[in-house]
C-alpha cells in the first residue's frame, strides 16, 4: 500500500514571499536566474508531497508546535531559503512563509499562526 500524497497549500504570506523572492532575484541577477531559482523553490516544495517529515526537514517545535522547516538547498541545488509549514488536515502542507536563511526564524511566523 503506498502512502497518500500530501497536497501543498501556501498560506497568503507564503505566495507573498515567493513573489518577493522572484522578484528580487530578477531585479538583482537576471532572468535566466529567476528561472533557475524558481525551479529551486518549487522543487522544495514538491518535496513535501511526501509528508511533513520529509529528509532534510527539521522540527521546530521551539518556535511553534508542530512548526517544520526545509532548506531549498537540497539535492544539489544552491539556495538561500527555508520553507516554514507544518501539516494541516486531510494531508494538507500548510506553507506559512518561506524565508531568508539568515532571517530569525521565529520572528517571521505569521501572527495568525499556532
Amino acid at each position: 500500500m503506498t502512502e497518500p500524497v500530501w497536497r501543498i497549500r501556501l498560506g497568503a504570506v507564503a505566495e507573498k514571499d515567493f513573489a518577493r523572492i522572484l522578484k528580487y532575484t530578477r531585479d538583482t541577477f537576471g532572468e535566466r536566474q529567476v528561472e533557475a531559482y524558481r525551479a529551486t523553490l518549487l522543487e522544495a516544495l514538491a518535496a513535501l508531497t511526501a509528508g511533513p517529515d520529509v529528509p532534510g526537514s527539521t522540527a521546530r517545535d521551539d518556535i511553534l508546535a508542530g512548526l517544520r522547516t526545509l532548506h531549498v538547498a537540497r539535492q544539489g541545488r544552491r539556495g538561500r531559503h527555508f520553507v516554514m509549514y507544518r501539516a494541516g488536515q486531510g494531508h494538507v502542507i500548510e506553507v506559512v512563509r518561506i524565508v531568508h536563511d539568515a532571517m530569525d526564524l521565529a520572528r517571521h511566523v505569521p501572527r495568525d499562526v499556532g
